[in-house]
């Protein structure tokens, strides 16, 4: 074998070569190694081809892995912090919370809408056609039916500047926060009755709060 035909071999092809060599010789060589020396290289030459190998197979199933779950999490099950107490009890400032796409907005479940740019977490009350009313203490009635809001600590008539009977225009829903004296929601023009387009998500469980912590 000429020297240029060795200078393309790779390393692992030159031990397998000496290694033979090394079998096949009856006579001690100084100009060699040990057989014993020839076989440990070649076992750690082979370890570190299979090492590779299992490390870049890892990698690629843990970036395919990451991929899926960056766009599941931005299509289905988005994941947002609570910034503001209109949802106090029930949110506090700082928790975490999964979200999940659905078509189905079921009163009383909690949502996320999208407005001007900002996300707001409010309480579906009423349903496209409803008759919404809110007397002076705070209670309210849809369709002429007190609602039984255990999740409300202190009930108010909060900012509002609607006339009551008020009915919820098709294609919209009427929401309201927990945290009835400092949330801004459908009892104010500012804000209204939210379009479905509007909704991001329905929460789906708190992840993390800084009250459990």
């Amino acid at each position: 074998m000429t020297d240029k035909e060795l200078k393309r071999l790779s390393r692992s092809e030159l031990v397998d070569i000496i290694y033979e060599l090394q079998e096949n010789s009856t006579a001690e060589s100084e100009t060699l190694p040990t057989a014993e020396q020839v076989k440990n290289e070649r076992s750690r030459i082979r370890y570190h081809q299979r090492f590779l190998k299992t490390f870049r197979s890892t990698l690629s199933i843990l970036i395919v892995v990451a991929a899926i779950a960056v766009l599941v999490s931005t299509l289905f099950l988005p994941v947002i912090q609570v910034s503001g107490d209109s949802m106090e009890p029930t949110l506090s400032d700082g928790d975490i919370l999964l979200l999940f796409k659905t078509n189905d907005y079921t009163s009383g479940k909690l949502c996320c809408i999208s407005w001007q740019n900002k996300l707001l977490l409010k309480r579906i009350i009423g349903q496209p056609g409803d008759y919404i009313n809110i007397d002076a203490e705070g209670n309210v009635y849809v369709n002429d039916q007190l609602l039984d809001e255990p999740y409300v600590t202190s009930k108010s008539l909060g900012e509002c500047d609607i006339t009551f009977p008020y009915q919820v225009p098709d294609g919209k829903l009427f929401v309201l926060g927990d945290h009835r004296d400092t949330s801004i929601d459908s009892r104010s023009s500012t804000i209204g009755c939210v379009e479905y387009e509007q909704i991001v998500g329905q929460v789906l469980f708190k992840i993390w709060s800084k009250k459990e912590s």
